[in-house]
């Protein structure tokens, strides 16, 4: 129920990402994809949680020992859950997405649980009497792994909420990008924030100061046309022109 609602929150959160910007909303409602990563990541920590009470409460009450039957059932599970990690990462990192990311963890999450308990049954099995709540220390394990990527899959939403900025190795293709223009001596202010699957660059370019106004603000236009039309995902740029041998101010 836990992954269904998750799933929901991402579908939810990338439509609403993906729309267009409003006269009230003159920046679109890109914000809303990493709100959603943040509300995968709280539920996979309410599960680490639940699965760890759960445990506990096991391991302190007498039980007898789990069926061999549910190995099956665990590696079923296991193989399952990590081919859905593996489509929903690969696919959340190539369109940017936090909140596939992080609800690719969650499947991933259920996966190592089932892991554990199947080691736990295991030697529950192998071990007979007295080894009856092998499994539930097994998961109770797996619950730190799960909280510690909920932690780490909450941080990377939080910092696109709060406008990070985005690997250097992206503001190095936007500037190289940029400078290939013709009149384009250099590049200096270079801001980047992630807005859900797109960016918004603020861009200083170097130009020859006797250009005309008309001159300067052609070639800003195709520093702006240039980088949309890249496959860096860029939404919008704000370029402004720097005469050459004067800094930015």
């Amino acid at each position: 129920m836990l992954d269904i609602i998750s799933s929901l929150v991402v579908l939810g959160s990338l439509r609403i990402a993906s729309q267009r910007p409003t006269e009230r909303f003159q920046y679109g409602y890109g914000k809303a994809e990493p709100l959603g990563g943040m509300v995968v990541s709280i539920a996979l920590l309410v599960a680490a949680l639940g699965i760890a009470i759960q445990s506990v409460r096991e391991i302190l009450t007498p039980h007898h020992l789990p069926a061999p039957f549910t190995l099956i059932v665990l590696v079923i599970v296991v193989a399952t859950k990590e081919i859905m990690f593996r489509k929903l990462s690969a696919i959340g990192v190539s369109i940017g997405s936090r909140a596939m990311e992080t609800d690719a963890w969650h499947h991933r999450s259920d996966a190592l649980t089932s892991a554990a308990a199947f080691i736990g049954i295991s030697v529950a099995l192998l071990g007979g009497e007295g080894y009856e709540s092998a499994d539930d220390w097994a998961a109770l394990s797996a619950c730190v792994i799960i909280a510690y990527n909920g932690m780490r899959r909450f941080r990377a939403s939080l910092e696109d909420g709060l406008d990070v900025a985005p690997p250097v190795e992206v503001e190095r293709a936007v500037r190289a990008i940029a400078e290939a223009v013709q009149d384009v001596r250099h590049t200096e202010k270079c801001n980047i924030r992630r807005s859900g699957l797109g960016l918004f660059v603020d861009l200083h370019v170097v130009v020859d100061g006797r250009l005309s106004v008309r001159e300067g603000h052609a070639i800003a236009h195709k520093v702006k046309d240039v980088l949309i039309a890249s496959d860096l995902s860029i939404l919008d740029v704000v370029v402004h022109t720097e005469p050459a041998g004067e800094k930015t101010q």
